[in-house]
């Protein structure tokens, strides 16, 4: 399954700033919110992709990799150094 675009998950274009972001997550995270969808997994599905793509548009490195490789570049299965997670160095 393809992931939808995170700009058109949170419904903003790709000049919004971290506020607008934060606004229209705001938005959906109270519609979608488990608590006040209780027993609906189509909710429960719009939530988590709301968050993931507040999560990633957000955080300005983050963002800058999604923005230049796509879902790619913040995929935690796409190699690199672009997974998050426990990073190689911290290992050594």
């Amino acid at each position: 399954m393809s992931k939808r675009d995170y700009y058109e998950v949170l419904g903003v274009g790709k000049g919004a700033d971290k506020n607008e972001i934060k606004k229209a997550y705001r938005k959906l995270a109270m519609k979608y919110h488990p608590d006040r969808n209780p027993d609906n997994a189509e909710a429960e599905a719009k939530f988590k992709e709301a968050s993931e793509a507040a999560e990633v548009l957000l955080d300005d490195s983050k963002k800058q990799r999604y923005d230049q490789f796509g879902h790619a570049g913040v995929d935690g299965q796409a190699g690199g150094f672009g997974g998050g997670g426990i990073r190689w160095w911290i290992l050594w």
